[in-house]
């Protein structure tokens, strides 16, 4: 397998000598679990660990690897490397950190498209569709809409399933597929292109492992069956993991998200909900909040049903969820800056005293 089978590119080989890294080998990210990583080079497999200055250097988690990133290596034993430099991510998908105020989690990084996995049968919700495109929007990704299992439902009821996706989200691509009749499979594989990177999104118990698994044509990822209790799908993939079909598509499977928080996602709203946007150009305040003010033409749209009403209210949560990020955010900034200044003046009076 080369590098270039795994997604490499020439702007990352750019990078590379530009950055003096030409002297160190190169690998991907396949898997990330608690900070211990498996790399995989043109070859074969290393466990891989980063060094001490790329720790101590990080601002933050999100500089540290994360499955998809291409890295600079250095073998240090027999399958062992040690990770130098993270190359720079074409594209991250990422969610505000479950239980963190104001921080991000990368979900995967440098992927070109993203499999938005819905189950038809059960708890079927179209907001949840709106939120995984939200993210892929504000990424730069390429969604495409997996309806599975549809050998649970009636051609009648399947029907008005993806009538009504079509008409809420306009220009994405929708799938529909039985991981256990076959159905939609072909004109799925056919989708996925060499060399590109593909990333799963959905909750648990929406058939993401199973889909791998029927992709890559053998039992790779555990599965598991829906919980008769709760009716919600069981965690089976605890980690992030990468790997390539044999078609030469590269697939990213993910732990099913309950959660899936907005962040800094201006322009991923805008793309989501474009109509909204269009409309609110016509608003006769420019800081309308398309709530309750007079001259709404978002309102207006809601009531005449031109903007369908539950699109609309799920973009006004968003939106909120987004500027209470933002405002969080900002308010770790101020504190931040706050201590730096306390930190810097102490410095200060401690160097005044001891003269």
């Amino acid at each position: 397998m080369t590098l270039e089978e795994l997604g490499y590119t020439l702007e990352f080989e750019n990078y590379r000598k530009e950055q003096n890294l030409d002297s160190f080998g190169v690998g991907r990210v396949i898997s990330e679990h608690k900070e211990r990583y498996v790399v995989k080079t043109s070859d074969k497999e290393y466990d891989g660990e980063i060094i001490g200055n790329l720790r101590f250097t990080a601002q933050s988690r999100s500089d540290f690897p994360a499955v998809g990133d291409w890295v600079a290596i250095s073998e240090y034993d027999e399958n062992k490397v040690l990770i130098h430099s993270v190359f720079p991510r074409k594209t991250i998908i990422e969610r505000q950190a479950v239980g963190k105020q104001g921080e991000k989690q990368i979900i995967a990084t440098n992927i070109d498209y993203a499999f938005i996995v819905q189950a038809v049968d059960r708890d079927f919700n179209i907001n949840r569709i709106e939120r995984y495109l939200t993210i892929c929007n504000t990424s730069n990704v390429k969604p495409i809409i997996i309806l599975n299992k549809i050998d649970l439902i009636n051609e009648g009821a399947l029907l008005k399933l993806i009538t009504t996706v079509q008409e809420r989200i306009k220009q994405v691509s929708v799938f529909p597929i039985s991981n256990t009749s076959r159905q939609g499979f072909e004109k799925l594989i056919k989708r996925i292109e060499r060399g590109s990177t593909y990333c799963l999104l959905g909750s648990s118990g929406v058939g993401k492992s199973t889909l791998l698994n029927s992709l890559l044509g053998k039992q790779l990822m555990k599965t598991n069956t829906i919980s008769a209790s709760t009716s919600k799908g069981r965690h089976i993939t605890t980690h992030r993991e990468l790997l390539v079909l044999e078609n030469g598509g590269i697939l990213i499977d993910n732990p099913g998200m309950r959660e899936v928080g907005i962040a800094d996602a201006t322009d991923g709203l805008e793309l989501t909900f474009e109509a909204i946007i269009e409309l609110s150009k016509d608003c006769k305040f420019k800081d309308c909040t398309h709530t309750s003010e007079v001259g709404c033409a978002v309102l207006k749209a809601v009531e005449s049903h031109g903007i369908d009403k539950s699109s609309y209210e799920n973009f006004l949560k968003m939106e909120r969820e987004k500027e209470h990020f933002e405002s969080t955010v900002a308010e770790k900034r101020k504190k931040d800056k706050d201590f730096g200044k306390m930190i810097k003046n102490y410095k200060k009076r401690n160097k005044h005293n001891n003269i």
